[in-house]
């Protein structure tokens, strides 16, 4: 029996490392690729591990693409969007929560439509409305679609619900105000859904590439995505030096998670349960 159970999770574990690999493989393939030359990154058989650990491929991306602009537009542009949906979603699902207006349940549901429709369909009628603001070829072009969330205002709204309404009643008797009893009282409650919200935000955000590439066509207004992706030629495709760029970009997001995972897990673990 107890042979059996050794053996079963000997099993457990060598599938879980397996699905580790398939994981790992390919961050680990990204980052040795970037310390390798040109010919080498594109040689067949290729070879995991370079000769040589070459940093040029650093240096070159600094020095033929606006490097540090492109970051900069990539920070703004996650930074405004990550804040306005924390400030909006937060609100809109307090509301669907915790206050009674008409056809409450019947906008939410519409709300809740955007989530089944794919992205792409939005594509055009956001970029129209960005044209008719003339802001085509801008930073604030990278963030405007952006500034609210429907996934967001779902998932505070579950957190806002699993608070007990009682809060609220003794903070109404107390003197407090709708805006004070959001502010003071709900908001620091549902703190873990805030940081989790904020997280997937960030993600989406800095990783944001069609979106990006369509309405900027200025490599200095570009995002890192579509910068990093005017390195393929029509002949020639430089992956030490998108390899180089795609680990640049990563690692501002793996701290990020790194710093609030614990917030983070918790916050996707207490919206499944919620409401």
């Amino acid at each position: 029996m107890k042979n059996k159970q050794k053996l079963r999770k000997l099993i457990i574990h060598l599938i879980l490392l397996s699905g580790i690999g398939v994981v790992v493989f390919p961050f680990l393939w990204m980052v040795l690729t970037s310390f390798k030359a040109t010919g080498e990154a594109m040689q067949i058989p290729p070879t995991i591990f370079p000769k040589q650990f070459l940093i040029d491929a650093y240096t070159q991306i600094i020095s033929s693409l606006p490097f540090g602009q492109v970051y900069l537009n990539t920070f703004i542009s996650t930074v405004v969007t990550t804040i306005a949906q924390l400030i909006f979603c937060a609100m809109a699902g307090y509301a669907f929560a915790r206050i009674d207006f008409p056809f409450k349940n019947v906008i939410f549901i519409i709300l809740l439509s955007v989530l089944m429709v794919p992205g792409q369909i939005f594509l055009i009628p956001q970029y129209l409305i960005v044209q008719k603001m003339n802001l085509l070829d801008s930073i604030p072009a990278l963030f405007i679609p952006n500034l609210f969330s429907a996934f967001g205002t779902f998932l505070l709204r579950q957190f806002f619900m699993s608070l007990p309404k009682e809060l609220e009643e003794a903070a109404l008797l107390d003197g407090c105000n709708r805006f004070q009893i959001f502010g003071k009282i709900m908001l620091p409650l549902v703190k873990p859904g805030l940081v989790s919200l904020a997280i997937f935000t960030a993600k989406f955000a800095w990783n944001d590439f069609m979106w990006p590439l369509i309405v900027n066509t200025s490599t200095k207004k570009m995002t890192l995505g579509p910068a990093l992706s005017t390195l393929q030629g029509q002949y020639i495709t430089q992956y030490p030096m998108q390899m180089a760029g795609a680990v640049m970009a990563v690692i501002p997001i793996i701290v990020l998670f790194f710093i609030f995972q614990k917030q983070f897990i918790e916050g996707v673990a207490q919206s499944g349960i919620k409401g």
